[in-house]
């Protein structure tokens, strides 16, 4: 699986912070067995997220892109908007099981709204920006992404026994 990292902050795209958020992803990325085909920083800017999304998506052979960053309430978080308007598929599952990991461990988990889908044979998984939470809710959806690949490539994908 080739994969393509998108961290979006506006305050880590100038170059005020180190990318741990990213760091965070490429160690999902690696533990997926993933090769990473790119991994960028852009600002939280709904235009600049679609046009990266779409790139990969039409114009490389990325098969899974991993953001993290601007799924909040904040007025610049635009991530998910900016993931709907490129998405042809939603996978709702993904960001329901992301949100549910994160209820242990903060009481902000339902203010999330990270959303997952796919355009063509990709898929596009929002994360938070948080570190931690990349870990935590990595580590729900470690399981199932390569299957979700395997699916959308067209790949035979044993399905688990009832």
């Amino acid at each position: 699986m080739r994969v393509a990292l998108l961290t979006i902050s506006s305050s880590r795209a100038r170059g005020e912070a180190p990318d741990r958020s990213g760091e965070r992803l490429a160690a999902l990325a690696a533990n997926l067995g993933a090769e990473i085909e790119a991994r960028e920083v852009i600002p939280d800017e709904q235009g600049k997220i679609e046009g990266r999304l779409l790139h990969w998506c039409e114009q490389s052979a990325v098969t899974l892109v991993l953001t993290s960053g601007g799924t909040g309430l904040a007025l610049d978080d635009v991530t998910p908007e900016a993931t709907r308007a490129v998405i042809e598929r939603e996978a709702p599952g993904i960001a329901e099981a992301m949100r549910a990991a994160s209820k242990p461990h903060t009481p902000h988990w339902m203010l999330s709204r990270g959303v997952a889908g796919t355009r063509g044979s990709t898929l596009i998984v929002n994360f938070p920006g948080s570190p931690k939470a990349i870990d935590e809710t990595g580590a729900a959806l470690a399981a199932s992404l390569p299957h979700a690949l395997d699916l959308l490539a067209g790949r035979p994908s044993e399905h688990r026994p009832d």
